[in-house]
C-alpha cells in the first residue's frame, strides 16, 4: 500500500505549468511537516541549527493544481493525501538526478485569507457577503 498524508505549511508559492502536449495542469509546491520530536528537543536541534521540520516536494495535476495555484500561497497550511513517487531525470550536465516526491490525490486548504487574522473564527457581520434574508446569528441566541 502506498498511501502518504501530510500535514504542513508551503515553503514557497506554488509553481503552475501546463504540459505542452495536451495542456494538462500541473503544480509543483514543497511542505514543512514539523517533526514529531519533544519541545525540549525541538529547542536542542534549533539551538544547533538542525532543521526540526521535514520539507517534502509535492505535485499536483489537472483542476486540483489550477486550484492550488489560484489559493495556496506560502506559509499557509495544508493538507495532502497522496502516493510516493520515485523518478529520475538526465541533467543539462549529464548526470542522472533522482527526485522523490508525493503526487496529490486530495489536497485541502487548512488556512484561508490572510495568516495574521485571528484563527477564532470570529467576523464582523461585514464579513459576509449581502444575501437578501441572511442575518448572522450570535452562538448566544442559539438553543441548543
Amino acid at each position: 500500500m502506498n498511501n502518504v498524508v501530510l500535514i504542513g505549511r508551503l515553503t514557497r508559492d506554488p509553481e503552475l505549468r501546463f504540459l505542452p502536449v495536451n495542456g494538462t495542469p500541473v503544480s509543483n509546491f514543497s511542505l514543512a511537516v514539523d517533526k514529531q520530536i519533544s519541545k525540549e528537543k525541538k529547542q536542542e536541534m534549533e539551538s544547533k541549527g538542525q532543521p526540526t521540520a521535514d520539507f517534502i516536494n509535492i505535485v499536483v495535476w489537472g483542476k486540483q493544481a489550477e486550484n492550488c495555484a489560484n489559493y495556496l500561497a506560502k506559509g499557509r497550511l495544508t493538507a495532502v493525501q497522496g502516493r510516493l513517487q520515485s523518478r529520475s531525470y538526465e541533467a543539462k550536465d549529464g548526470t542522472r538526478r533522482y527526485i522523490t516526491e508525493v503526487v496529490a490525490e486530495r489536497v485541502q486548504f487548512l488556512e484561508w485569507g490572510d495568516n495574521n487574522r485571528s484563527s477564532d473564527f470570529s467576523q464582523s457581520t461585514s464579513d459576509y457577503p449581502d444575501i437578501e434574508g441572511f442575518h448572522p446569528v450570535d452562538d448566544d441566541d442559539i438553543p441548543f
